[in-house]
């Protein structure tokens, strides 16, 4: 009877522990969706900044490509947005896939964090090509 009651207790706390380990885990998704947030919303504003400029004073894409060349400021600029969407976007997909899709949660994880390491590389080979092209 006692073992019965330990293995009850044991799988109580067991399912309370995996319970706080998921609302932590979702705390964290939570804070860097938000973090990243803030960080594209800067970026986002300064990049359509930057394209206003270049539309009004008549450049080229050959003039824009010629500016950015060896350019370290646009490409840690542009670098950290980059890191940014590849934050931002794999989160809150995996939540519409898990809300809307029904997907496993592990499985969107997986699928979003493939997702965040395809958008990163992606999006830093683009830049570098910008920089260094």
């Amino acid at each position: 009877m006692k073992r019965a009651a330990a293995a009850t207790a044991a799988g109580r706390s067991d399912a309370a522990g995996r319970v706080l380990a998921d609302a932590i885990r979702q705390g964290r998704r939570w804070y860097w969706q938000r973090m990243s947030a803030m960080v594209l919303a800067l970026c986002v504003l300064v990049h359509l900044v930057t394209i206003v400029y270049a539309v009004r004073a008549g450049l080229s894409a050959e003039a824009v490509l010629a500016r950015t060349r060896g350019s370290l400021a646009f490409g840690a600029f542009y670098g950290v947005f980059v890191l940014a969407c590849a934050v931002h976007v794999p989160i809150g997909l995996a939540r519409i896939a898990e809300e809307w899709l029904g997907m496993a949660p592990r499985v969107a994880d997986a699928a979003a964090s493939a997702l965040a390491w395809l958008l990163a590389a992606l999006g830093l080979v683009a830049v570098y090509g910008m920089v260094a092209g």
